[in-house]
């Protein structure tokens, strides 16, 4: 396969906001198709890792459609959290993956482990694990991470998921803050891209 170039690509991902970002990401010249063009839900997500969720939805939707998919793991670690929410980041938000509920689950449990948690840096950070695969077969999977901090409460309305709370390092506006096109130029996704441009 990979000595093909791949003119067509599903993007294994029932959440607008990473198919935007991705598809922003990708050349011109692939023809994009999205999941939900096919009815298609996302498989469960069992895997330990990023890199294995990642794995189990490109494969899943490769299969489903006979296209070569690109599929996304992403989350938020947070140190003094003992790494959470992880693999669950988008878990946090419940049944319907709400993040604001997901964004109040993170204060709450920061401040169960310290009332003056705000007086402190907590360190965090984004990973995304992105994966193509055709059929059962992996083409390619890498890791992208940003490293930052969280915010003493969200701010702004860009993006999405838990960009409202974390603050790049050596930034002082959170993801939430920064216009899409900033965001895009710097973020763990991108970080993931730009390692697997090279099968594409």
């Amino acid at each position: 396969m990979s000595k093909e170039k791949i003119n067509k690509l599903l993007i294994g991902t029932n959440n607008k906001g990473k198919l935007l970002e991705i598809k922003n990401l990708l050349p011109k010249n692939i023809k994009i198709y999205s999941t939900s063009s096919f009815n298609l839900k996302s498989p469960v997500e069992n895997g330990k890792t990023f890199k294995q969720n990642s794995l189990i939805k490109s494969k899943y939707f490769s299969k489903k459609t006979g296209l070569i998919c690109m599929a996304d793991d992403s989350g938020l670690e947070i140190d003094f959290l003992d790494k959470n929410p992880g693999v669950y980041s988008a878990r946090w938000g419940g049944r319907h993956g709400d993040f604001n509920k997901a964004i109040k689950k993170v204060y709450r449990e920061l401040n169960k482990k310290d009332k003056n948690w705000k007086n402190k840096k907590i360190r965090a950070r984004f990973i995304c694990a992105l994966s193509i695969s055709y059929l059962n077969k992996k083409i390619a999977c890498v890791l992208g991470k940003i490293e930052g901090y969280i915010s003493n409460e969200p701010r702004g309305k860009n993006g999405f998921g838990y960009d409202p709370i974390f603050i790049p390092l050596k930034k002082r506006k959170t993801f939430g803050e920064m216009k899409p096109s900033q965001k895009y130029k710097m973020d763990h996704r991108y970080q993931a891209f730009k390692k697997i441009k090279k099968f594409l």
